[in-house]
């Protein structure tokens, strides 16, 4: 099963989120946990009718049978992954984590929102198939 919405919605949705999400970051600035930032994001997303599951379970399976759960910060709109941090740098195990996400719930297009820093940091994570 392959994500049901083309490349260029997928891509348009990402950027308003990025959108609202520097927003965001402008009006509260660095230092807050990853709660506070996460519940901003759902406030905004609220606003422009943009939607969402927030801590979204997702069962992990391997060889045919359930390993447990994973949960995802937010997935928008049924089809993008957001992972919200509060840290000094993404790195690559933050890039780990949301592929491995994004092979579990079989969906395409990720992004780490890492608001711990003086500036937003922003990294897309793409999943091909």
């Amino acid at each position: 099963m392959f994500p049901t919405k083309p490349a260029d919605e997928l891509n348009d949705l990402s950027h308003r989120i990025i959108g609202i999400a520097i927003d965001i970051h402008k009006t509260l600035g660095p230092g807050f946990q990853e709660k506070i930032s996460e519940e901003a994001l759902l406030k905004e997303f609220r606003k422009v009718g943009i939607g969402f599951e927030k801590q979204k379970v997702v069962r992990v399976d391997y060889d045919g049978q359930s390993l447990g759960n994973q949960r995802i910060d937010l997935l928008v709109n049924g089809e993008i992954i957001i992972e919200i941090k509060a840290c000094a740098k993404i790195i690559l195990i933050h890039r780990d984590q949301v592929i491995s996400y994004l092979k579990t719930a079989n969906k395409r297009l990720g992004l780490i929102l890492n608001f711990g820093r003086r500036r937003l940091e922003i990294k897309r994570v793409v999943h091909d198939f």
